[in-house]
C-alpha cells in the first residue's frame, strides 16, 4: 500500500517512510491512496489485541519492509487491556477503558506502536529526534514509549501552565534521551512549532526529524484496533452495529474510529465530544471552517482550537454534506463537566476524568430514542488519577492511583521554558 498527502496525491510514500517523515513534504498528512487495499475479513477473528492488530494492520503495511516485523511490533505495543465495561441503566451502554497502559491514557497504544515500528527501521546511523506537541497526555505516552531506546531522542513541547500537575510531572520526569520544553503559549503554538521544525531545512540537515503526534500514521492507525475489538465483540453479543461517543481534540482518535468503520467494521454512529474549544461542532453546524485560539478548560488534553486531523476528515469526506452525514458533534462547558463527573460517580460508580465526562455528557444529551436504538460506547481516554485536583473534590473521595503512575510521580523532574517561536526551539535542539 502507498500513502499520499492530503494536499497533493502525487506525493506518495510507503508505510515505513511515512512514519519517519511524520508530515508529507508539502505539509499535508498521509492517508491511504486506496481504501480497497485495506479490506480484511475479521468476521471470525479472535479478539485479543495483538493478534487482531496484526490482521487489521497487515494491509496497510503490505509491500513495506516493516510488514515482516508486524507481529513483533503489535505484541510489543498491545501488551495491556482495553476492557469494555457495561454500565447500569437503560439501553445497551458501555465504557471503553483505554487508560490501562503505562501512562494511563489512550495515547499509550499509538505511542508504543510507533516506537516499536521505528525501532525496526534502518536509518543509516543518524539518531532520530521525535518532536511531539502535547496538550497533556500525548507527550507522556511518547516519552514512556521511546525512553532509553537506542538511536532515538524525544523532544516534548507542552503549553506552560496549561496541563494538570500530574500531567506535567509525566512530561518532565524522564531525562536521558527525553527533553521537555515548556512553551510560553498554547497547544496550538506547540503544534505549529513542530510543523515548522519538520519543514526547517537547517534542522532537517542536522537531524532525522519526525513527529509523534497523531499527524503521524504510526500513532493513528493502531488506534483503529481497540475500535475493531470493541465493535466486533458487541456485534457478536447483540447482532447490532455499535455507536461511539469519542472525546475529541486534535481528532486523531476519532479519525481512527472513522477509518475503522470505513474499512467495514460494524460501527454505526460516531459522535465527537468537545470541550469549549468548539471549532469542530461549529464547523459541522455552520459549514465554515474557522480555527481559533484554544482556550483552557478542565479537559486540558482536548484544548485544541485548530485540529490537524481535520485535513484527514475532509480528505475522506470532501463534500460538506458527506461529512455532516458521517459524524456529529457537540461541546460541553466546564460546569457541565463538573456536574457529569459527579453523576458518573453517583449513577454508575465510575470515577471519570474530565475528558470522559465530556463524552458522557454529550451522550446524555442525545435523544432517548437514539440512545435506545442500539449499543453505545462512551470512550474513556484517561485515568482520573491524572486529574485528582479536579475530580476528588467533586466526588468526595480520593482517586486510586495506578502503580504505573505512582512510579512515574516518584521520579525527579526537569524542563526548560522557551518562547513560542521557532528560534527558541532551534536553540534547544542545536545547543
Amino acid at each position: 500500500m502507498q500513502f499520499v498527502s492530503t494536499r497533493d496525491a502525487a506525493l506518495k510514500s510507503g508505510f515505513g517512510a511515512a512514519l519517519q517523515q511524520g508530515l508529507a513534504p508539502d505539509g499535508g498528512l498521509y492517508v491511504p491512496d486506496s481504501w480497497s487495499d485495506a479490506a480484511v475479513d475479521l468476521g471470525g477473528a479472535p479478539l485479543d489485541l495483538p493478534g487482531l492488530a496484526e490482521r487489521l494492520l497487515a494491509p496497510f503495511l503490505a509491500g513495506d519492509a516493516l510488514s515482516a516485523q508486524l507481529a513483533g511490533i503489535t505484541h510489543d505495543a498491545f501488551n495491556f487491556a482495553a476492557p469494555c465495561v457495561a454500565l447500569s441503566g437503560p439501553g445497551k451502554l458501555s465504557l471503553l477503558e483505554l487508560f490501562h497502559g503505562p501512562t494511563a491514557a489512550f495515547k499509550d497504544f499509538g505511542a508504543r506502536f510507533l516506537a516499536a515500528a521505528l525501532a525496526c527501521v534502518a536509518r543509516g546511523g543518524r539518531p532520530l529526534n521525535m518532536l511531539v506537541a502535547t496538550s497533556g497526555d500525548t507527550g507522556g505516552a511518547v516519552a514512556a514509549a521511546f525512553h532509553e531506546r537506542p538511536g532515538m531522542r524525544v523532544t516534548v513541547l507542552f503549553p506552560c501552565g496549561l496541563v494538570s500537575p500530574t500531567q506535567e510531572r509525566q512530561l518532565t520526569c524522564w531525562g536521558g534521551n527525553v527533553q521537555s520544553l515548556a512553551v510560553r503559549g498554547t497547544f496550538d503554538d506547540c503544534q505549529r512549532l513542530v510543523k515548522e521544525a519538520l519543514r526547517e531545512p537547517a534542522l532537517r540537515e542536522r537531524f532525522d526529524l519526525s513527529s509523534a503526534n497523531s499527524i503521524n500514521l504510526g500513532r493513528l492507525l493502531p488506534q483503529m484496533v481497540y475500535y475493531a475489538a470493541t465493535s466486533l465483540a458487541l456485534w457478536r453479543e447483540h447482532g447490532e452495529r455499535v455507536s461511539f461517543v469519542v472525546p475529541s481534540g486534535n481528532l486523531g482518535n476519532v479519525v481512527a474510529c472513522i477509518w475503522a468503520r470505513h474499512i467495514g467494521l460494524p460501527i454505526a454512529d460516531i459522535v465527537l465530544a468537545h470541550n469549549a474549544n468548539r471549532t469542530v461542532p461549529d464547523y459541522l453546524q455552520r459549514g465554515r471552517w474557522c480555527p481559533r485560539a484554544s482556550v483552557a478548560t478542565l479537559a486540558s488534553a482536548m484544548d485544541v482550537g485548530n485540529p490537524s486531523n481535520m485535513e484527514r476528515l475532509r480528505s475522506l469526506f470532501p463534500d460538506m454534506p458527506e461529512l455532516v452525514a458521517a459524524v456529529s458533534a457537540d461541546w460541553v462547558g466546564d460546569e457541565d463537566i463538573r456536574r457529569r463527573i459527579r453523576l458518573c460517580f453517583d449513577e454508575w460508580g465510575k470515577i471519570c476524568c474530565p475528558h470522559t465526562a465530556v463524552a458522557a455528557e454529550v451522550y446524555a444529551r442525545l435523544p432517548e430514542a437514539r440512545r435506545r436504538a442500539g449499543p453505545w460506547v462512551i470512550v474513556a481516554t484517561a485515568h482520573a488519577a491524572k486529574f485528582r485536583e479536579i475530580v476528588e473534590p467533586l466526588i468526595g473521595e480520593e482517586v486510586p492511583v495506578p502503580d504505573s503512575l505512582v512510579r512515574l510521580l516518584a521520579r525527579p523532574t526537569a524542563c526548560t521554558e522557551i518562547p513560542a517561536d521557532l528560534a527558541g526551539l532551534r536553540a534547544e535542539l542545536i545547543p
